[in-house]
């Protein structure tokens, strides 16, 4: 019996650029094999969308790829606290879109999966070229639809997006692709992960995200200056190069904020962060469609969102938060902390985005592949 597999290629890279490697032949690795046990769909979104593939019975196999920048940095197979398989690869001495020799031997050795998912920044077209037999998915995973160049763009059958917005662009280079406001993050929310504890709220806002600029810590820390009584928040910060400013920020303006990390903590710990808050917010404006948007409301927060936030704000309904401007912050934060019992945000999230809605839908959108490959369209998208 064929096996069936899904692969989903992370842009993440132990070290940006990646350095050149000393030794040209390497290991490629061994096979992944068929899951002998059910799966539960839990962990972060890189992990999500092939755990509910494994669930639903999409696939048989499936496996997590990213890359290392450095020879020594350790390559091969691993597993996820979640059980997925998580494969490193060592990266070619260049940037974005990612190539891999050791890639390259991997797929030569052992087959192109039947289903590949290429996030972020990409992959080079030789890696492409030996899964041109691949149904292949692209999301971005940032407010840019495409992050990848036309040569490469060009050989994905399906494009995963965040926005409308998304969704003409990527149709402005690809006129005919197959696209879908299905966003890896906030589409396939955990009910598993992110869920109510009862804990006692001891903060009033949570906000989860990377310390970087994007992600716009400062109109937080504006509105918590605003605020007429004193709203404390708790930051939790998995990676980035502004957690030092952002403390001394705080402590300079005297805010009632706790921080956590970087270095980030668990999918569970999170969990445990969120119940402590009343309510959730996400600050950004040039951001891709946060997957803490549901998340947050699967612990039962309602969210508070940047009105120009370009992708994500479909979430964000009358009963599963607010959305304001900067500079309305501050009044919106008091308006939600006065009035959490207008909001119900985990059943609207069990209804409309958790992983076996969307997974079947990402189903629907592998089978029109399928046909379009078959009878209905040539078999690349503007391949020449």
């Amino acid at each position: 019996m064929t096996v069936t597999r899904l692969v989903a290629i992370s842009d993440f890279c132990t070290r940006v650029p990646p350095l050149p490697s000393a030794d040209p032949v390497q290991n490629p690795g061994k096979a992944s094999r068929r899951s002998g046990r059910a799966v539960t769909v839990r962990g972060g979104y890189l992990e999500r969308l092939p755990l509910a593939a494994l669930h639903a019975g999409l696939v048989e196999t499936a496996e997590v790829w990213s890359f290392a920048g450095t020879d020594e940095d350790t390559c091969g197979l691993t597993k996820s606290p979640y059980g997925i398989d998580l494969r490193q690869f060592r990266a070619e001495g260049h940037g974005a879109p990612y190539g891999s020799r050791q890639m390259e031997a991997h797929l030569h050795l052992h087959g192109a999966p039947e289903i590949l998912c290429v996030w972020g920044l990409g992959v080079t077209e030789e890696i492409l070229d030996l899964c041109r037999d691949s149904i292949l998915i692209y999301n971005s995973l940032d407010v840019d639809a495409l992050r990848i160049p036309p040569q490469i763009s060009r050989h994905f059958d399906i494009f995963l997006c965040g926005s409308a917005a998304q969704i003409v662009e990527v149709r402005c280079r690809h006129p005919e692709a197959l696209t879908a406001i299905l966003p890896i993050g906030p589409e396939f929310a955990s009910p598993e992960t992110f869920c109510p504890t009862g804990a006692e709220k001891s903060v009033d806002v949570i906000y989860v995200a990377a310390a970087q600029a994007y992600k716009r810590h400062d109109i937080l820390f504006d509105a918590l200056a605003a605020s007429p009584g004193k709203i404390s928040a708790l930051c939790v910060m998995g990676y980035g190069e502004d957690a030092a400013q952002l403390r001394d920020r705080a402590q300079d303006r005297r805010l009632n904020v706790e921080f956590v990390g970087p270095p980030g903590v668990t999918h569970d710990e999170v969990n445990r962060l969120m119940n402590r808050a009343r309510i959730g917010v996400v600050c950004g404006e040039n951001d891709g469609a946060p997957a803490i948007l549901t998340e947050y409301m699967l612990a039962g927060l309602p969210v508070l969102a940047n009105e120009a936030l370009r992708c994500g704000l479909q979430y964000i309904r009358p009963d599963t938060g607010m959305t304001a401007p900067a500079h309305g912050f501050a009044a919106a934060i008091g308006d939600m902390l006065a009035t959490l019992e207008k909001f119900d945000p985990r059943p609207v999230v069990l209804k409309n985005w958790s992983w076996d809605h969307s997974v079947n839908r990402l189903a629907d959108l592998v089978q029109t592949a399928r046909l379009r490959r078959g009878t209905l369209v040539p078999r690349r998208l503007g391949r020449s």
